[in-house]
């Protein structure tokens, strides 16, 4: 059977043939030849040449080995790490604890009490 393959959408595209120039760049300041770097990865030219264009097909572990094999894997450490949008939707959907002031929980298993009413006194 086939492998049928999803378009990624426009931005990830975008962002993968960023990635791809990085890698590339990061690749020529090392003076890594392609042939070189293809068999540190254990890619053929062909995969390498499509990874450094962004090919959204290639598997992200290809990608992890370019950067492993740059010295920039502790870059991923930082990927999706501050996770603020999640947290904040968990928090949403924290249950609601209303706190009571010290105290009241005595007041309310006794008895309700009548207010006093306050009269003027007759005294002189």
């Amino acid at each position: 059977m086939p492998r049928t393959f999803q378009h990624p959408f426009p931005a990830v595209e975008k962002q993968l043939r960023a990635l791809a120039e990085r890698l590339k760049l990061a690749r020529l300041r090392r003076g890594i030849s392609t042939s070189l770097f293809a068999e540190r990865l254990g890619v053929s030219r062909d995969t390498l040449n499509r990874l450094e264009k962004g090919d959204g097909n290639i598997a992200i572990s290809t990608y992890m080995r370019a950067l492993r094999v740059l010295g920039l894997d502790a870059d991923m450490d930082a990927v999706a790490r501050d996770d603020e949008l999640g947290r904040k939707l968990q928090d949403l959907n924290l249950p609601v604890r209303i706190s009571r002031p010290k105290g009241t929980r005595a007041k309310e298993s006794a008895a309700p009490k009548k207010a006093a009413s306050k009269t003027p006194s007759a005294e002189p």
